[in-house]
């Protein structure tokens, strides 16, 4: 990410899961991001907290997750919105891992794929 943003590159991540928590610790702490895409994954506070993120970010949660519980979410949501932070949060009616299509078992195709094109475009005007 150094050596991109050296170069006039923007740099945006994204992951899941674990990957998701992974973005919003990125998002506090590396300064060469312009965005971030969660897809549910939350980190504890003692990682990042949402007063520290510094990048614009869209996040995706699972309504029936019983890991980022819709509780966690809104507490994260709230704590976004106290701090004056960017955040594009949605919902969907589905379960946790819902865009991996490995998981038969929870992945929900039309939520994967309103989230993956929510994902795309919201990473346009950040990148370009």
């Amino acid at each position: 990410m150094q050596y991109l943003s050296k170069n006039g590159a923007k740099v945006g991540l994204t992951g899941f899961c674990l990957g998701g928590a992974v973005t919003i610790i990125g998002a506090a702490k590396i300064p060469e991001l312009s965005a971030g895409v969660v897809f549910y994954g939350i980190p504890p506070e003692a990682a990042a907290k949402p007063a520290d993120i510094k990048i614009p970010l869209q996040a995706h949660f699972a309504s029936k997750d019983d890991w980022c519980t819709p509780q966690v979410v809104d507490a994260f949501e709230t704590g976004m919105k106290a701090a004056g932070k960017s955040i594009e949060l949605f919902r969907y009616d589905a379960e946790h891992a819902f865009v991996n299509e490995q998981r038969q078992s929870v992945h929900d195709r039309e939520a994967a794929e309103l989230a993956w094109g929510r994902a795309t475009e919201f990473f346009r005007t950040p990148l370009g």
